[in-house]
C-alpha cells in the first residue's frame, strides 16, 4: 500500500493563526501518527516544528514537536490511545506557531540585509523561544557594525513590505538575479520540478519552505544580543 501525505503548510499563506484541521491516520509509527494531511510544520531549516493537541472523538493527546522523515511525524504524548483509521482534529498551538513564523520572517530580512550591508553568507541558524541565532560568513567581518544592522533592520520595518508565495521550477530560481540562498538545491531531488519561493517585497528572494506573515509592519524591532567569533570570518549573531 503507497501512503500518500498532502503537506498543507506548504500551500497556505500566510502562516500565521492556524486553523484546527481534520484528518486521518494513515499509519503509526513509535511514538508517531502520520496524517493523510497536515497542516503541521515539521522542524527543519533552523525553525521549530509545531505543538498542539490531536484529539478522536473520545481521546486527546498532546501533539509533540513535529518532525519530518519521508512523511511529516506527529510525535504525541499517548500514542496508545490512536489506531489507524482514525478520523481525529489536530489544533495547532497558535502561540507557538505565530512566534515562529515572526521569528522565521525576521530572519529572513537580517540575512538579506547582513548580505547586502557586509557581504556576508548567513550559513546557520536556530530560533529559540525568545531569540534567534544567525551564523555569518564574512569575506571582512571587520565590516560587521551592530548598529548598522538594527538600524537598517528597524527602518525596514516602516516599509510594511508584504510576504509572496511563489512556486517556480528551478531554472527560474537558479537563474534569478535577486535570489539568494541557492547552494542547498543541489541536494533536492531532480524529481521535484518545482520549489516553493519566499518574496519580500525589496527586501528578500529565496527558495523556503518555513512559515512567514503576511507583512512585516508586525515584527518586533531587532536588538542584538550577542556577537561570538566562530573561527575564520564567522561570526554567531544573536539577537
Amino acid at each position: 500500500m503507497i501512503l500518500l501525505q498532502r503537506k498543507l503548510h506548504l500551500e497556505i499563506h500566510p502562516g500565521t493563526n492556524p486553523k484546527p484541521f481534520d484528518t486521518e491516520i494513515i499509519d503509526i509509527k513509535n511514538d508517531s501518527l502520520i496524517f493523510s494531511k497536515s497542516y503541521c510544520f515539521p522542524r527543519g531549516g533552523g525553525q521549530p516544528g509545531d505543538i498542539g493537541i490531536v484529539s478522536s472523538k473520545i481521546h486527546e493527546s498532546e501533539l509533540l514537536e513535529t518532525f519530518h522523515q519521508e512523511f511529516i511525524m506527529h510525535p504525541v504524548k499517548d500514542p496508545d490511545l490512536f489506531n489507524i483509521g482514525d478520523h481525529i482534529s489536530c489544533s495547532i498551538n497558535t502561540e507557538v506557531r505565530n512566534r515562529n513564523s515572526m521569528m522565521h520572517t525576521t530572519q529572513h530580512i537580517v540575512s538579506a540585509l547582513a548580505d547586502e550591508l557586509f557581504n556576508a553568507e548567513t550559513v546557520g541558524n536556530q530560533i529559540s523561544q525568545n531569540h534567534t541565532r544567525l551564523d555569518l560568513l564574512f569575506a571582512d567581518r571587520d565590516k560587521f557594525n551592530i548598529s548598522d544592522l538594527e538600524s537598517a533592520f528597524n527602518e525596514v520595518l516602516h516599509k510594511n513590505s508584504s510576504v509572496k508565495i511563489h512556486e517556480w521550477d528551478r531554472n527560474t530560481i537558479l537563474n534569478h538575479e535577486n535570489m539568494r540562498n541557492t547552494k542547498f538545491m543541489n541536494r533536492i531531488p531532480e524529481s521535484i520540478k518545482k520549489l516553493r519561493v519566499v518574496e519580500i517585497e525589496d527586501i528578500d528572494l529565496c527558495p523556503c519552505g518555513g512559515t512567514h506573515v503576511e507583512s512585516i509592519g508586525i515584527l518586533n524591532k531587532l536588538k542584538v544580543l550577542n556577537v561570538k567569533s566562530k573561527g575564520a570570518g564567522k561570526l554567531r549573531i544573536t539577537y
